[in-house]
């Protein structure tokens, strides 16, 4: 697998590619609501936990369980999503936080160190690759504040 982190520019929205459907169906809800939640608890103490709601318990669950159903959906899995939050129109509902790209690749490292893990435990590498291509690209469009 190829982990490298693609230089994010503020403004610009490559072109993205969803992750393959294997990805969802190989790993499953259970795993994957799994690397979500582990990957929120690295984010916890870190130098990017201001941008979640780390000392609301209840704020803090919610927001794991919309980023999996989010991931989930965009995985091909159920809709979770769309059923309780509507059309996902994530730049939107990421405008209120000051995204730099700092804090992108910060957010990236973090799954760069979990996703490998997948692997071991006997998910297809080429299916972790695109679940990566997908997040690394599409969060560029997240981006929203100029780094310093």
């Amino acid at each position: 697998m190829n982990l490298t982190i693609t230089d994010g520019v503020l403004g610009v929205r490559p072109p993205v590619t969803k992750p393959h459907p294997g990805f969802f169906f190989q790993v499953g809800e259970e795993r994957f609501r799994k690397l979500v939640d582990d990957h929120y608890e690295m984010i916890r103490n870190s130098d990017i936990s201001f941008l979640f709601p780390v000392n609301d318990e209840e704020d803090f669950a919610a927001a794991k369980k919309h980023a999996a159903d989010f991931f989930i959906q965009i995985c091909g899995g159920p809709d979770y999503f769309a059923q309780t939050r509507g059309e996902p129109r994530m730049v939107g509902r990421h405008a209120p936080f000051r995204i730099d790209e700092g804090a992108r690749r910060r957010w990236l490292e973090f799954y760069a160190v979990l996703l490998p893990k997948l692997e071991d435990e006997g998910i297809n590498p080429e299916y972790i690759q695109s679940f990566w291509e997908y997040i690394d690209i599409f969060s560029i469009w997240m981006i929203n504040t100029p780094s310093h």
